[in-house]
């Protein structure tokens, strides 16, 4: 790692003491270096929370080594990784698509090596608390300067598992853009799988102000309006709302509320907009 101090963060989905406990495990290997916990609050089993928080999160970070864990598979067959980036930061994690996104927005994967040396875990490794046997141990290694192809057999990273946004062409009336809830935010917010760039390739550049009908694709009745704003304050307190968030997805809110609990929606569900009519 450049500079004098190496860096290190953790985002877990572990809450407070077991992050703690990853962080003396760093530190008692690495105890010159910077560690940051970065969250101990992902919602519980969210890769794709996870995977976005780390996304956005981590450009802002010096370069370092970064440990994410949101790990429903730990113990199972899934593979302990570490991932080296363009930025020259290592991801360390589970190989089940929490990193990858965060690796493309650091300069991409330059390469992956499997946690597999005991030398870079704790002497015992337990069956589910491979934050503290294995992922903060190796992270802890790689900050003082262990090379990560010492770690293990080169491995190709799985990417996020998420489906793609459906964008349907056509007259002003029958164009329409489905896309996958990523995750709610602590708002209630609803962040999903799309980009303003898909929202214009469905409808062409919209104007803050735009209306649009919000349908959950499966569920009966009759179409929500929303309007396409700039920021929650562009609309009423109570007034619902489609946005581009601070990390470039379009997003559903509620001014002052939330919008899971208006629309009754939460990952892994879809929405559909089109034009109002």
């Amino acid at each position: 790692m450049p500079g004098s101090r190496p860096f290190v963060s953790l985002a877990t989905d572990f809450g407070a003491a077991y992050t703690g406990i990853c962080a003396g495990v760093v530190y008692s290997i690495a105890p010159a270096a910077t560690v940051l916990v970065l969250s101990d609050e992902i919602t519980p089993y969210a890769v794709a929370e996870g995977a976005m928080l780390l996304r956005q999160a981590l450009p802002y970070l010096p370069v370092g080594v970064h440990v994410g864990i949101v790990d429903p598979g730990v113990g199972t067959r899934r593979r302990p990784v570490a991932v080296e980036t363009g930025r020259g930061d290592v991801l360390v994690g589970p190989d089940n698509g929490l990193l990858l996104p965060a690796a493309e927005a650091l300069g991409g994967a330059v390469r992956a090596h499997l946690l597999e040396n005991p030398a870079y875990r704790l002497p015992g490794v337990s069956a589910s608390f491979h934050g503290r046997d294995v992922f903060s141990p190796a992270a802890a290694h790689l900050a003082t300067g262990v090379d990560v192809a010492d770690l293990g057999a080169p491995a190709e990273p799985v990417p996020l598992d998420v489906p793609a946004p459906v964008i349907v062409g056509g007259a002003a009336g029958e164009a329409a853009l489905t896309a996958p809830i990523l995750y709610t935010d602590r708002f209630g917010s609803l962040i999903l799988n799309a980009g303003p760039g898909d929202l214009d390739t469905a409808f062409g550049p919209l104007k803050h102000g735009t209306p649009l009908e919000l349908s959950h694709p499966g569920r009966a009745g009759r179409p929500n309006r929303i309007t396409f704003e700039a920021t929650f304050g562009d609309v009423a307190p109570g007034e619902a709302l489609l946005w581009v968030d601070s990390s470039g997805q379009l997003g559903l809110a509620v001014n002052q509320g939330s919008a899971a609990d208006r629309f009754g929606l939460r990952e892994p569900s879809a929405v559909t907009l089109r034009l109002a009519g």
